[in-house]
């Protein structure tokens, strides 16, 4: 079985995916905090820990319509005393009777068990109660679900359904949330143009933008700042000093590798601090990986971090699922975000690997055999239709063989 491993360096002076990911939320502080309504806060990240204000449920309720009485009363015929609906407030219960219930109705002081209508018998006296019926039985206790004084959400985690619904159910209109990460995305290449404008020969359409635009805004960040940037020292430079006034994260594609017009490695080295470059990841491998001064505003002397993807597509959609991903969980103190959930499947295919570590596009079946991995034909970093039905990513760890049958790790794009 295949192992990722813990190494932190790579062979042939490159750096490890975990090194990376390491010097990338090395001193990271989460952003700040934003009150906002419990309406509006569906996909933010709670930044507050919630302490429950009530007990859910608030009183002793029916499980299901049928008839409250007291257990020691089996077997009797009963007349109903009351009528309990939800929502209304039941009278004690008056002694050798039975309350007429339903889903949801508060137990009637006296009464300890509620009976399901289908198993009691309406006669001339009243309804006839069936023999042996526990105490407590059909009631939902008070508190069962929350009690009052507990913890209700812990901090960190996303406000999706269920979650708000707790908050609902506490009467909660307001909550503290993380806000969203701001996002310089920057385009370089001056054969990169965005659709809707005629190709030149030479030229082609920009589909980093939109796809790196969509997965930041899946992990939680708000892109502020969109452009492109012509192969330019001094242009990317220029760009580069404005996203990191303005964001707490930038985000460039292409321009990271050693080609004489590949200039944003030489212009983060020149306006702040690479940390990294060159992984040993496949594919990826030019990334870079650093961080921009800021001189003006609320947050000068801070920093903005900065990620350099490879130009091609598939690069760029690894990257930002190994980078950016746990890069905005960091922002947002949301742990659910470090990492990609792993599963071991069983491997399809057959492959070799070399000095990097490869991260392959594969989709995953689950059948009486367990989960099989099967692999895109075409793995090439260009290829980005690879991408659209991947479910996950197989990670084959360097310098390793993969036989069919194989099992292999592999990380879920969730």
């Amino acid at each position: 079985m295949a192992d990722i491993g813990n190494a932190m360096k790579a062979s042939d002076g490159m750096q490890s995916v975990e090194a990376a990911i390491e010097a990338l939320l090395n001193g990271l502080n989460p952003v700040d905090v934003e009150l906002i309504a419990t309406a509006d806060a569906a996909g933010r990240i709670l930044a507050e820990d919630v302490e429950a204000r009530l007990d859910v449920p608030p009183a002793d309720n029916s499980a299901m319509d049928g008839y409250a009485l007291r257990a020691g009363n089996a077997g009797q015929v009963l007349p109903i005393s009351q009528r309990v609906a939800a929502g209304h407030a039941p009278q004690p219960l008056a002694p050798d009777s039975c309350a007429r219930i339903f889903t949801g109705g508060e137990i009637p002081p006296g009464a300890d068990c509620v009976v399901m209508q289908e198993k009691v018998e309406e006669c001339a006296e009243g309804m006839r109660m069936p023999e042996n019926i526990p105490r407590g039985d059909n009631i939902r206790r008070r508190g069962r679900d929350v009690q009052r004084g507990a913890l209700l959400l812990s901090a960190g985690i996303r406000l999706e359904a269920a979650a708000l619904g707790h908050l609902a159910g506490q009467g909660i209109t307001e909550v503290a949330v993380r806000c969203r990460p701001r996002v310089a995305l920057l385009s370089t290449g001056d054969e990169i143009i965005d659709p809707g404008t005629p190709l030149k020969p030479g030229q082609i359409y920009n589909s980093n933008r939109p796809m790196l635009k969509r997965l930041l805004e899946r992990f939680g960040a708000e892109v502020i700042m969109a452009v492109s940037v012509p192969d330019d020292f001094e242009a990317t430079c220029q760009t580069l000093r404005q996203a990191a006034e303005q964001a707490d994260v930038v985000v460039s594609t292409g321009g990271v590798s050693v080609g004489e017009e590949d200039h944003v490695k030489h212009a983060l080295e020149s306006l702040g601090q690479l940390d990294l470059w060159r992984l040993a990841m496949r594919p990826g491998k030019p990334l870079a990986l650093g961080r921009l001064p800021r001189s003006t505003g609320e947050r000068a002397n801070d920093e903005a971090r900065f990620v350099g993807l490879p130009g091609n597509p598939v690069s760029g959609f690894v990257g930002a699922w190994i980078f950016l991903r746990p890069l905005v969980g960091a922002l947002l103190g949301c742990p659910e975000l470090s990492s990609l959930p792993a599963m071991h499947a069983r491997s399809d295919f057959s492959t070799t690997t070399q000095a990097r570590r490869h991260y392959m596009r594969v989709m995953l079946e689950f059948g009486t055999v367990g989960i099989v991995a099967r692999a895109f034909d075409d793995q090439n970093s260009a290829v980005l239709s690879s991408c659209i039905e991947a479910d996950a990513l197989a990670v084959i760890p360097a310098n390793s063989t993969i036989k069919q049958g194989d099992m292999i790790e592999c990380r879920w794009l969730s």
